[in-house]
């Protein structure tokens, strides 16, 4: 099938199986990447993230994920609610927690995909990946065309901002490649750097992941840092404010995946009903949610740190 053509069809299927956008990059090494990522690992902005200083090459290479593969199928997965916990809320959870983990959800839809394109363009060899593996998901949906890497170093999309998860399908098949996104409209616009009330944000575009909250109520083991208490605002599993002031957020529509919607019971929660949760019900409630990553006594102590400073 023509090379146009297939990658026509992979769009088209992505954007029917619910995902926001698709883009198509052509495998490279990301050697532009190397001395950002190596300066991060240096620094020890991973924090307790060990992980991350795993595979280094592996993240700059997907030939080395996928033998002889060709071509990065980028998604876009848009997760901004249109039912929210108020701002007013006495505890506050990160939007993208709001239903089921995405890492399940997306992944199946990828599943589905790559047996689309596997049936109706041509049999390949490929993997799925969604935020589990070693690959530098921004810089390829940069390549892909979909957005540009803000000061707070997620993707902002032109269109409708930077609500997103971001997941790839790596293949062994040559495509159509979309150009990479050029622009960067940031502009001298500091907001992110200004509202992050524990200082993560560095004017180098990169997050010290020990400062950041979302870090910090979802990662971070043991006790949390003295010298941030009194900062966390709100914030009990991860952390929207530097998306909340972004300029280009305005442009948010809410989503049309059903698995991402807040609990009818939870949108109502009070700090009472947080505090009376026992571990059954909590395990039952977020069964489904990206709040088991924290566990129980996470998000416990998370909270038991806001009140302490009360």
């Amino acid at each position: 099938m023509d090379k146009e053509l297939s990658s026509k069809k992979i769009k088209d299927q992505a954007l029917k199986l619910g995902f926001s956008a698709c883009g198509i990059a052509e495998v490279s090494f990301l050697s532009d990447h190397r001395p950002r990522l190596q300066k991060w690992l240096n620094e020890n902005r991973h924090g307790e993230m060990g992980y991350m200083s795993n595979n280094f090459e592996m993240r700059l290479d997907p030939a080395l994920l996928v033998e002889n593969s060709r071509s990065v199928i980028v998604v876009l997965q848009n997760y901004y609610p249109e039912k929210q916990l108020h701002p007013d809320s006495d505890y506050l959870i990160s939007r993208y927690a709001y239903g089921e983990d995405y890492h399940f959800v997306i992944k199946d839809k990828l599943r589905k995909l790559q047996t689309f394109i596997n049936n109706e363009i041509a049999a390949n060899q490929s993997r799925v990946f969604t935020d589990s593996a070693p690959v530098l998901e921004r810089a390829w949906a940069v390549k892909a065309g979909l957005g540009w890497i803000g000061k707070n170093s997620l993707l902002i999309t032109p269109r409708n901002g930077s609500y997103f998860f971001i997941a790839e399908i790596i293949t062994d098949l040559e495509l159509a490649y979309d150009n990479s996104y050029g622009g960067n409209f940031c502009g001298d616009c500091r907001r992110c750097i200004d509202a992050c009330p524990t200082q993560a944000i560095g004017q180098d575009r990169m997050i010290d992941s020990r400062k950041c909250i979302s870090y910090l109520t979802i990662e971070k083991k043991g006790e949390l840092p003295e010298e941030l208490k009194g900062k966390y605002k709100k914030w009990i599993f991860g952390c929207d404010i530097c998306q909340e002031v972004c300029p280009w957020n305005r442009f948010s529509i809410p989503h049309n995946e059903s698995s991402f919607e807040l609990p009818a019971q939870v949108q109502g929660f009070k700090a009472e009903d947080w505090k009376d949760l026992s571990k059954e019900t909590f395990n039952s409630l977020f069964k489904k949610s990206a709040l088991k990553r924290a566990k129980y006594e996470g998000v416990m102590r998370n909270m038991e740190f806001l009140d302490s400073d009360e």
